[in-house]
């Protein structure tokens, strides 16, 4: 309730001096002229990226371009204006085309990379997914100007993996029974948008509800593309019959995260100079664990700087045989840590019912017939070998009838239809070669230097830029969205290392 200006009490002294307030008015329209110049100081930002992008070579974005003088057609946005908008929306954590288009109403500095125009939210959304091969010869031109400028040497290059969620909920897998019946759903929706007796639409409106029922159609059908696909990975048909797939995001997968929860996300694959901390290669994968992640890392690196780094320094979930033998052929000097061995559970053996005087330490080898030999007198043949992380396994086994007709049976293999087996793990040459590097002091003080150089892009491009979840679905639109985003990081230290300072001597 509005209270009478006229009922309000003014104290003594205030009438008596008779106080003359300067009232705010925010119902008035005003008429001003605004110098786009100065809307920003000299030594903003966005003067910085304004500057280096044109200073790259853009051709590639400009020979896409349809609307050209002599021919009808209106006018497009300036490429580096559109690439200048986003790097700066990544920076300060802005992810989304519509907020990015809000901005530029009144954010200064939107307002002077656009001079005071706002862009459509649609171009702003398009121009992010549409110029792949572009934007990966940008992510190279930036390299360059960063390997002139003395921060990239290639001589030792931190890689590291990283969970980033995808924009999925947990709630959209489903199994395949699911799926089908949401597929037929869709399809049904769709054929009732064609009918000309169904409810009155304006035609953008019904443009758009059919344009939105296909998209959901065509997601489902990747998704049950998606299911067999995982399905054909999995080995146990246990295992088989929990395989779901989401209806949103069909590509994405459950993995692991830092938080140690499970849910959808993609693992981003991030390898680091170590020299300035420069991004020199990032990719994206569906797998779980980051075993076959090393060597598409180094040909990236490759690809992007025309040379292979000279020293790659990861930690455990990277050292493997097949990694240690792509890196000796790649002539690349490999540092890491390996993963922890994991015996046999104290309580395994016993929950089978063995008993400890036949636990497989009591097993004697024969190295001239390479075979072992049961305190029952019983020989165990080699069977077969399997690499499994940094060990080789090799199994033994003791034949059917041996086992069968052994008086200690119930005490060493019960319940079991096969004869007695053990497994013996052996190191590897490679593996051997590796751990006696790995325990000189040279090579655990460049593993010590691991984690504060691999894990800086990674904690920059979630925390500064809030890139903890993917705004964009599908693998192909992800990874575009993770190169834009290790492109801001670049040219974010490129102006910390580079811009700032040379405007600091200057000035």
């Amino acid at each position: 309730m509005r209270s009478d200006p006229s009922l309000v009490t003014v104290p003594q002294e205030e009438q008596q001096r008779r106080v003359r307030r300067k009232e705010i008015n925010r119902q008035q329209l005003l008429l001003r002229p605004v110098e786009v110049e100065k809307l920003v100081d000299l030594d903003h930002p966005v003067r910085a990226i304004w500057e280096l992008v044109g200073r790259l070579n853009l051709e590639p974005f400009y020979t896409e371009i349809e609307s050209v003088e002599g021919v009808a057609g209106r006018p497009v946005w300036d490429p580096r204006l559109l690439i200048s908008l986003w790097i700066y929306a990544y920076k300060e954590g802005v992810h989304s085309a519509r907020e990015i288009a809000r901005l530029c109403e009144y954010h200064p500095a939107y307002q002077w990379l656009s001079g005071l125009e706002v862009v459509n939210y649609h171009t702003l959304a398009d121009f992010r997914i549409r110029h792949k091969e572009a934007l990966d010869q940008l992510f190279i031109e930036v390299l360059g100007v960063l390997s002139h400028e003395g921060l990239i040497t290639l001589e030792r290059v931190m890689h590291d993996g990283t969970k980033v969620k995808a924009w999925a909920s947990s709630k959209s897998f489903h199994r395949k029974a699911t799926l089908e019946d949401h597929l037929r759903l869709a399809r049904e929706q769709v054929r009732q948008m064609g009918d000309p007796e169904s409810e009155e639409l304006s035609q953008r409106v019904a443009k758009a509800r059919e344009r939105s029922l296909r998209e959901k159609q065509q997601r489902l059908e990747e998704a049950l593309k998606a299911l067999e696909k995982i399905k054909a990975s999995r080995s146990k048909a246990s295992e088989k019959e929990k395989v779901r797939a989401s209806s949103t995001d069909p590509e994405a997968r459950i993995l692991l995260q830092a938080n140690g929860a499970y849910g959808p996300a993609y693992n981003v694959q991030i390898s680091t100079d170590a020299q300035s901390k420069i991004i020199v290669g990032v990719g994206v994968t569906q797998a779980w664990a980051d075993a076959a992640e090393l060597e598409p890392a180094v040909e990236r690196i490759e690809t992007n700087l025309g040379q292979k780094p000279g020293q790659m320094v990861v930690d455990g979930g990277f050292t493997n045989q097949s990694a240690m033998e792509a890196m000796i052929e790649k002539q690349v000097d490999l540092i890491g840590a390996l993963p922890e061995r994991n015996g046999v559970a104290p309580n395994r053996l016993e929950q089978r019912g063995v008993s400890p005087e036949f636990y497989p330490e009591v097993f004697t080898y024969d190295a001239s017939a390479d075979s072992y030999r049961c305190p029952a007198g019983k020989v165990l043949k080699f069977e077969g070998e399997q690499q499994q992380s940094a060990s080789l396994h090799r199994r033994y086994r003791a034949k059917v009838r041996d086992c069968k007709r052994c008086e200690f049976q119930g005490r060493c293999c019960p319940g079991t239809k096969k004869g007695r087996s053990l497994v013996r793990s052996e190191a590897t040459p490679e593996i051997v070669a590796f751990r006696a590097k790995m325990e000189t002091p040279e090579a655990q003080a460049i593993y010590k230097q691991r984690a504060g150089v691999a894990e800086f892009p990674n904690a920059w491009i979630k925390d500064k830029m809030g890139l903890r979840q993917f705004r964009l679905r599908g693998l192909a639109k992800v990874t575009l969205e993770s190169l834009w985003a290790c492109l801001t990081y670049n040219i974010c230290q490129w102006i910390r290392l580079c811009w700032k300072p040379q405007r600091l001597a200057q000035a």
